[in-house]
């Protein structure tokens, strides 16, 4: 049996001495049961906060809360970090407020900045390619993570649902699988010839060998269990190497690059929504930045005075 990996728990904030009032905020945030996760990004941006200013946070007015909101801005620090910052702020007043210390919220008219939606990293096709030709064939591994692979750049889909993937959920004769996305709502998602030739493959030459125990899963680890985020996740990393690919990779950069050369290929939107599975059109307009390449070659190719 293999040891299971011990937990790191993170070291907890050292509160400087001259902000101690957040000892009992941290104290609060216990006894609900808060994440020293939580509880350590709270106070780090309640000491950041407080850094700003000469004036005790629990004595704050709206006045002082704009003008440090004011002062992070002129540190370039960017709308997500300023809005986590007025988040921790709020559970602050929240906690002065229940406790009796203070009446009054100074943050009641502040609204948060607009954090923007970060574009998705994306890969070329070239990039694409050369990830995908990575894994050593020969074996039933390599075998296993270049279908994995395949898959997951011909459906895009989420990494929970390509290692959620089921034998009986595939219908390689009508070139289709069917997916459990968000919400245990189903969809239908083409294949692809490519992908359906690598599942074959993998069915007939690997996965045999990997078979150890009754399971419907259909990409197993080396022991013949489930494949993990984890694993998939070191796995593209490895290969992302490999290739020589420069930028940070994840597996879901695999699904936006699907959606990505979707558009660029002229796909309609509202079709890369279904497939994705995205239940607002909003949420896909965010790969339409890519088509933009695509759309001035269509403008300059079409219009008149292109």
């Amino acid at each position: 049996m293999l040891n299971a990996k011990k937990v790191r728990t993170p070291t907890p904030v050292s509160i400087p001495q001259e902000f101690s009032y957040l000892q009992g905020f941290r104290d609060y945030l216990i006894s609900h049961s808060s994440s020293v996760h939580t509880r350590n990004a709270y106070l780090s941006d309640l000491i950041l906060c407080a850094k700003c200013s000469d004036v005790a946070i629990p004595d704050w007015s709206a006045e002082h809360v704009q003008a440090v909101l004011l002062k992070l801005t002129e540190q370039d620090k960017s709308p997500r970090s300023i809005a986590r910052a007025m988040s921790a702020l709020r559970q602050f007043f929240k906690f002065l407020r229940e406790t009796g210390i203070r009446q009054d919220d100074p943050l009641a008219e502040q609204k948060t900045p607009r954090q923007g939606r970060p574009l998705p990293k994306n890969l070329s096709n070239v990039e694409v390619e050369q990830l995908i030709d990575a894994p050593d064939t020969s074996t039933a591994l390599g075998l296993r993570d270049r279908t994995m692979l395949e898959v997951l750049y011909a459906c895009g889909l989420r990494v929970s649902e390509l290692i959620g993937l089921q034998t009986q959920m595939l219908n390689l004769e009508q070139g289709f699988v069917r997916i459990k996305g968000k919400g245990n709502k189903e969809r239908l998602v083409p294949l692809g010839e490519i992908a359906i030739d690598w599942i074959k493959k993998y069915l007939q030459n690997a996965r045999p060998e990997l078979y150890k125990h009754s399971t419907d899963a259909l990409f197993l680890t080396q022991h013949g269990g489930v494949m993990s985020r984890q694993n998939f996740w070191y796995a593209i990393k490895r290969y992302a190497l490999q290739a020589n690919i420069q930028q940070d990779i994840s597996p879901h950069v695999l699904r936006h690059a699907f959606a990505t050369h979707l558009l660029n290929h002229g796909a309609d939107l509202r079709v890369v929504q279904m497939l994705l599975g995205h239940a607002n059109l909003s949420t896909t307009q965010i790969y339409t930045h890519v088509a933009q390449a695509r759309m001035q070659q269509l403008h300059k190719q079409h219009h008149p005075r292109g």
